[in-house]
């Protein structure tokens, strides 16, 4: 999703749910019936300004059901923020459950696992359009080396920064992540009242560019079976490029270290920066803002001159319910919500990037803000480990406890990084 806080919990519940899905039967249905005909029920996440998403959706509704006849389909735009609990209902009561749903991309192999999602990897395959997804993209819906669902945008970050603050300074957008620091330190010398660039050490997401453009990992293993990268020497020379930037000459510790990346965004916007990392969904809040039309975005740079950082790929996916009894009627639903006419529509209507890699180029070419995100995604991005631990890891703010500790000089980053493994290890132990 756009927002780097999961379902909580999850995995907590992961045994409770999975007791809750009834056998599997060959079609990997928890139902027996593939109706042809009747009500299909749909989950949706509701938007901030939803209309014109809810505009696009009724059109694809409209075509669906003129297409198949006897059948009609019920939209329910649910909360974003009070989905967990939905999604525990429908997984326990598949009576109440919708037969297709949208849903977070990293939540994922937490879904799998309490046995809520239909794996759907033939149909996907058979798919004309899939060949076209972004490998990344398809990697959020893909666990165990089987599919469930499609994906339905990406959201990903680049670098915002002020035209008319580096145009006075006489700065250039830093073309490295050491000219990026150095730059940045320029920008809070000249100004005191600027941070150079707005950082928070409850950022993960942007944080972790840092850590992966060191050649560092979150985790290495797959198949369900990870171990922790955090305190890699590589991870660790990322983890010290990013907290170096916490500090009187940038970004105080005392104002940043609790910062998330809404308040990174939101600082940016108000004209309090000189930089920050935000991503292709900030857009809005940025236009809406004092930086209006005082403002460029640049892929973030890597560590050698000319690479671009590679990005967390965030996003919704769309996924059929294992206990539907529509199942065919159900896939075919989710392939047109996701489709390549559908995403193109949902860019004009919301803004979402799309995740068929012609589409982005299709759309980057209509708007010139989208560039710089859709090079940052064709230059190759990264997913967090398609394990169900993931979200338990993720809401119990390992990582940003880690950053903290660092920024505060309660832990040097080899001690803070080994903590932060433990604990995350200790994770994947659990969700077997």
């Amino acid at each position: 999703m756009k927002l780097s806080v999961r379902l909580a919990g999850l995995t907590a519940l992961a045994a409770l749910l999975a007791t809750a899905c009834a056998p599997q039967t060959s079609s990997n249905s928890s139902s027996d019936k593939d109706e042809q005909t009747g009500t299909l029920r749909v989950w949706l996440f509701q938007e901030v300004g939803n209309a014109p998403k809810e505009k696009v959706v009724d059109s694809v509704v409209a075509d669906f059901e003129k297409a198949h006849k006897g059948t009609k389909v019920d939209v329910e735009y649910i909360p974003i923020d009070t989905r967990a609990q939905r999604v525990k209902a429908a997984f326990n009561d598949p009576d109440s459950a919708p037969d297709v749903m949208e849903y977070g991309n990293t939540d994922t192999a937490g879904y799998v696992k309490d046995g809520g999602l239909l794996d759907v990897t033939g149909e996907f395959g058979d798919w004309s359009e899939a060949k076209d997804t972004d490998p990344t993209a398809q990697q959020s819906v893909t666990v165990d080396g089987k599919i469930y669902g499609a994906p339905f945008y990406v959201g990903v970050r680049a670098l915002y920064y002020r035209t008319d603050v580096f145009e006075e300074l006489g700065l250039e957008p830093p073309k490295t992540m050491a000219e990026l620091a150095t730059t940045a330190r320029k920008i809070r010398a000249a100004k005191p009242g600027l941070y150079g660039l707005v950082v928070g050490g409850a950022y993960t997401y942007g944080a972790m560019p840092f850590v992966w453009a060191n050649g560092g990992e979150l985790a290495n293993g797959k198949g369900g079976s990870y171990a922790s990268g955090i305190d890699g020497p590589e991870a660790q020379k990322g983890i010290k490029a990013y907290t170096s930037l916490f500090g009187d000459d940038n970004c105080p510790a005392a104002k940043c270290a609790g910062m998330g990346g809404n308040d990174t965004i939101s600082a940016f916007a108000a004209g309090k920066a000189g930089m920050a990392i935000g991503g292709d969904f900030s857009h809005t809040a940025v236009e809406a803002g004092k930086v209006k039309g005082k403002y460029a975005v640049v892929p973030l740079p890597g560590v050698k001159p000319g690479s671009i950082a590679p990005a967390f790929a965030g996003g919704n996916n769309i996924g059929v319910l294992k206990s539907t009894s529509h199942r065919t009627l159900a896939v075919d639903l989710m392939e047109q919500l996701a489709s390549k006419k559908t995403q193109s529509a949902l860019f004009d209507a919301m803004g979402f990037l799309p995740t068929f890699t012609d589409v982005r180029q299709q759309v980057a070419a209509k708007e010139p803000f989208v560039k710089p995100f859709v090079r940052t995604l064709s230059a190759g991005t990264k997913f967090v480990p398609a394990s169900p631990a993931w979200a338990q890891i993720d809401s119990s703010l390992v990582l940003p406890t880690m950053f903290q500790e660092v920024i505060s000089g309660k832990k040097d980053v080899p001690e803070a990084s080994e903590d932060a493994a433990k604990k995350m290890n200790a994770a994947f132990g659990s969700a077997g």
